[in-house]
């Protein structure tokens, strides 16, 4: 073999080899920022994602869960947003990704962050304890009304003040003529245990957040806030607030992923392709279906059209529930 062909061999060699170890992974652990209170949704699903990345090997880095809770969201938000170009730190979001910024005015907006993609929508269930007489959300709401302007005025527990579960409170008592004492918490599963503690009177959680109360007894579903039954399991049994009160209150969650401001491309890319590992995984479709979430995966365009129409939404949302910051 001449000298010049394998001279022209090696440095093809040197050109391929480079080019292939270009494609960009995480090269130290990726935070996982949870803008909300341990044990609700949020912190649930992006805990198990790290679980399923660690179970399967789909990152060469681990995932570290780190809540940032403070000021309904806004301590994680503002600290992804300050990580401009950071490619290892990604957040999950729920709609406070909308509520936060305008109920308080804190200075984040989503276009702020990396859109990289929509995992699933959640549901949101009416809640009460097992222990109280109502057998259905008729039962409940003749009961709201009784006690409405009393001392004992039923109380509504929720995940934080001017979030997806006081929006919904507002939505059911403009749509019944109700009146709720409104009980914010850090997170969705100290709502739910307040519940079942009988510190409050019912909650709208997400499925997931109360469940396992659910499965144990101690918590009983009324009527789900949706356009039509949630098809699995024995939420199946569940009816919708439309079909148990006759009042068209619906409402879906965002669980989504987004990244640190102009977090490179390819890391963008890497995380996608991620993502996608895990919602195909046998976990992810147990879980969605356990805790009766909307799959509903998308990313790019698609995803970034769902954002922006639902922050128009929650603007009129709140809007008709005086919860924007004047």
């Amino acid at each position: 073999m001449k000298l010049d062909t394998v001279v022209a061999r090696v440095l093809a060699l040197l050109i391929v080899i480079p080019a292939s170890a270009a494609a960009w992974e995480p090269t130290k652990p990726i935070e996982f920022v949870v803008p909300a209170g341990t044990g609700g949704g949020a912190d649930q699903m992006a805990r198990l994602i790290a679980g399923i990345a660690e179970k399967h090997k789909l990152s060469p880095r681990p995932l570290i869960v780190v809540n940032k809770a403070g000021g309904a969201g806004a301590e994680g938000f503002l600290d992804i947003k300050g990580k401009k170009g950071d490619a290892h730190t990604i957040i999950i979001t729920l709609s406070n990704l909308f509520t936060t910024p305008l109920h308080t005015g804190v200075p984040f907006n989503w276009k702020d962050l990396t859109p990289i993609a929509r995992m699933a929508l959640d549901q949101f269930v009416l809640w009460v304890n097992a222990e109280t007489p109502y057998k259905t959300a008729k039962d409940y709401i003749a009961a709201v009304k009784e006690k409405m302007g009393k001392a004992d005025q039923m109380k509504m527990g929720g995940t934080g003040s001017a979030q997806e579960d006081q929006i919904l409170t507002i939505q059911l008592e403009q749509a019944l003529g109700l009146k709720f004492t409104y009980v914010p918490f850090k997170g969705g599963g100290e709502v739910c245990v307040n519940l079942v503690g009988k510190h409050v009177d019912s909650t709208v959680n997400n499925p997931i957040e109360c469940v396992s109360h659910w499965k144990a007894g101690r918590v009983r579903p009324l009527a789900v806030f949706d356009t039509a039954r949630i098809p699995v399991g024995e939420w199946k049994e569940i009816p919708t607030v439309k079909e148990a009160l006759g009042a068209d209150v619906n409402y879906l969650m965002l669980r989504g992923i987004f990244g640190a401001p102009s977090m490179p491309k390819e890391a963008v890319d890497w995380y996608v392709a991620f993502l996608k590992k895990v919602s195909e995984t046998p976990e992810w479709k147990k879980y969605t279906d356990d805790g009766a979430l909307k799959p509903a995966f998308a990313t790019g365009p698609e995803y970034v059209k769902w954002v922006e129409e639902n922050e128009q939404l929650h603007k009129e949302l709140m809007a008709k529930g005086g919860l924007l910051k004047k």
